[in-house]
C-alpha cells in the first residue's frame, strides 16, 4: 500500500462538482475530506489536517470568503484557494485581499486548479 498524500479539505455546495473535484484530487494523489457547506466543513474539523482547502465562494450560507475569514480565526493557515461560475468584477481583488491563495472562475481545467494547489501548498511550507 502507497504512503497517502496531503489531504486537501472541498467545500463544493454543487454535488457532481464535488464529486468531480474529489476524482480530480484522488487521481493527484491527494487525500480529501469534502463537504457540501463552509459550516459541516468547520463542524468536521478536518481544517487542522488540511494541507489545503479548496472553496466555493459562493455556499449556501457562509461563503467561501466568510469560511477563509472563520478559518483564519481559528488558527488554520492552510492555503485556500476560491472557485466560483460567478467571477463579477472585483471579487477576485477582494478574494486576493482577504488572503485567499488563488482565484479560478469556472469552468477551469483541472490541472490548473492542481497547479494552484501545489504551488499554494509549496508557498505556505516555505513560510
Amino acid at each position: 500500500m502507497g504512503v497517502a498524500g496531503p489531504t486537501v479539505m472541498v467545500v463544493e455546495d454543487d454535488d457532481s462538482m464535488r464529486g468531480a473535484l474529489e476524482r480530480l484530487l484522488h487521481a493527484a494523489g491527494f487525500q480529501t475530506a469534502a463537504y457540501p457547506t463552509a459550516e459541516a466543513a468547520l463542524a468536521g474539523r478536518t481544517d487542522r489536517n488540511a494541507a489545503c482547502v479548496v472553496s466555493d465562494l459562493k455556499l449556501p450560507g457562509m461563503s467561501g470568503l466568510d469560511l477563509l475569514a472563520e478559518l483564519r480565526v481559528r488558527g488554520t493557515l492552510s492555503p485556500l484557494i476560491l472557485i466560483t461560475a460567478h467571477d463579477a468584477p472585483g471579487v477576485r481583488e477582494e478574494a486576493a485581499q482577504c488572503g485567499a491563495a488563488a482565484y479560478l472562475a469556472k469552468p477551469f481545467c483541472g490541472t490548473a486548479l492542481l497547479d494552484v494547489i501545489r504551488a499554494a501548498m509549496g508557498s505556505a511550507m516555505s513560510q
